[in-house]
């Protein structure tokens, strides 16, 4: 029987330990975020104006995905607030202060890991904008 109840509480804490380590769940309820994709010039203008509801410190931010288009790195990450839940497209221009391994390693192994205290610019492009990473402080993984 305690051989038994060893094994349970071990899987349970196993389990919670799991759980604890992923990003909240988050579900979009911004139509706009469903009908445009990050890059569109409608999706940002609309991330723009939610991004400016916020204190940076109600926001987080998640590491997608690495992408790099003719020499020119980014990243996707996924953006969570309280009732915000969208992507980022960053640029990665002229600094990369905490995620120089992230970017030699083209973003392999960093998939759901929190980018803490992201700092980033946003540049007027025309009609739309452009999101430039500037810097972390950390990655949770």
């Amino acid at each position: 029987m305690t051989k038994s109840l060893t094994s349970l509480l071990t899987i349970f804490g196993l389990l919670v330990l799991t759980a604890g380590c992923d990003r909240p769940v988050c579900e979009n309820t911004n139509s706009i975020f469903e009908q445009f994709s990050p890059d569109e010039k409608e999706y940002k203008n609309e991330l723009v104006k939610q991004l400016s509801n916020f204190d940076k410190s109600e926001v987080s931010y998640w590491m997608d995905s690495y992408q790099e288009n003719n020499g020119t790195q980014s990243i996707l990450v996924k953006v969570q607030g309280d009732g915000l839940c969208a992507k980022i497209h960053f640029i990665v221009d002229g600094s990369d202060k905490g995620i120089e391994e992230l970017l030699k390693n083209k973003g392999k192994g960093y998939h759901g890991a929190e980018l803490e205290n992201l700092r980033f610019d946003v540049k007027k492009e025309g009609e739309s904008y452009e999101f430039i990473f500037k810097e972390i402080s950390g990655i949770v993984d």
